[in-house]
């Protein structure tokens, strides 16, 4: 299937657990293969059906955990075999793009890559695929492209871009320089920063030749940069693969590639920004997930669950059921409960981001059977 952008080739990275979605998600059931909208299908299968029209299938690819393998297979059939780039551990975002980056670059040197996560809500198909279409043409133009949220609210949960001057870039009528990213601020800050109406949440998407992708980590992580050539030299073939990422993999260092790359890229002048007016959300945690799932139903109390039983009676909030049991909330606002066959979560909305502490005290414990 040809997209509508031929030199472009969409990148999913399927990794991480999700840990402030414990227990509902797992280190062999992150969040990404979720259905957290009621959609019917996981996050993954919305973000490969919003990509596909822009790309093609046969122009996806997904970075994954090799234990994730099956499971993402299973919930992208169409998937070719070579476009699924397998790392043996996490090695964080710079790792994960960079190496999708430094294989396709081998199979198509002029090819532009976007990377956008697999476990992010977007609603508005038609104003995604124009923000889209815009980076890759500022892309065309040499610049690394990111695609920035307008905020809605003062919030404290996402980092920030700071948007520049104006670039005249002809199909990209939208886009702006990015000045600085800035990192989570406090609610006060966050407040001017909305104020100001010259910053937007960062939602991290990148978009840009993958040639300049690799140079600008060549710059400003040389080690990075070596390990990650070294592999896609051996990628595409079959009986160097797995060696050579058993060999190199476990030795990169783990980096975002907002430090690696688009940090260093904004302060040289050779970063862009195309301000995205859908709605988007990166579904961090149950606070999130609660607002997302009440958002025009009516009720003040979300309920997740194919076969949830449960009794409800002047509740907000959130409340997430696996298992075959009633349970019944009865006068309580913002509450936050999961309910899985091994674990239960209660906490409340104001201390949903709190729970990967408690993911971080079961690694400490020992207790990793429900992780």
């Amino acid at each position: 299937m040809q997209g509508k952008l031929p030199d472009f080739y969409a990148v999913i990275p399927a990794g991480g657990i999700g840990s402030r979605l414990w227990p509902l998600s797992r280190a062999d059931a992150p969040k990404f293969l979720h259905d957290l909208t009621g959609s019917g299908q996981s996050l993954l299968r919305d973000t490969w059906d919003r990509l596909e029209p822009l790309s093609g299938s046969d122009r996806i690819g997904v970075v994954t955990g090799r234990a994730h393998r099956a499971a993402v297979e299973k919930e992208l059939p169409g998937v070719a075999d070579l476009n699924v780039f397998l790392e043996s551990e996490p090695r964080e975002s710079a790792a994960a793009i960079g190496l999708a980056a430094a294989i396709l670059h081998r199979r198509e040197p002029n090819v532009i890559i976007g990377s956008f996560a697999a476990d992010h809500v977007i609603q508005g198909t038609n104003r995604f695929e124009w923000a889209v279409e815009q980076a890759v043409a500022v892309a065309r133009a040499g610049y690394i492209c990111t695609i920035g949220i307008p905020p809605a609210e003062p919030s404290v949960g996402f980092g920030y871009i700071r948007t520049g001057d104006e670039l005249e870039i002809k199909g990209a009528p939208e886009a702006l320089l990015v000045k600085e990213f800035v990192e989570k601020p406090n609610l006060e800050t966050a407040k001017r920063y909305v104020e100001e109406r010259t910053y937007l949440w960062n939602a991290g998407m990148f978009i840009a030749r993958a040639d300049v992708i690799l140079a600008e980590l060549e710059k400003n992580e040389p080690e990075l940069h070596a390990g990650l050539i070294e592999l896609a030299a051996a990628w595409d073939d079959r009986n160097q693969r797995g060696p050579a990422v058993d060999r190199i993999w476990p030795g990169l260092k783990k980096i975002a590639i907002d430090y690696a790359v688009a940090e260093p890229a904004a302060a040289a002048g050779r970063l862009a920004v195309i301000p995205g007016h859908f709605d988007w959300d990166d579904v961090g945690d149950f606070a999130s997930l609660a607002k997302l799932n009440s958002r025009g139903r009516g009720s003040d109390l979300a309920i997740l669950g194919e076969n949830a039983r449960v009794l409800a009676d002047a509740s907000s909030g959130i409340l997430v059921s696996q298992t075959d049991r009633v349970i019944s909330v009865v006068g309580v606002k913002d509450i936050v409960i999961v309910d899985t066959p091994d674990a239960l979560l209660v906490t409340t909305s104001e201390h949903a981001q709190r729970v990967k502490g408690v993911v971080d005290a079961l690694k400490l414990t020992g207790r990793g059977d429900v992780l």
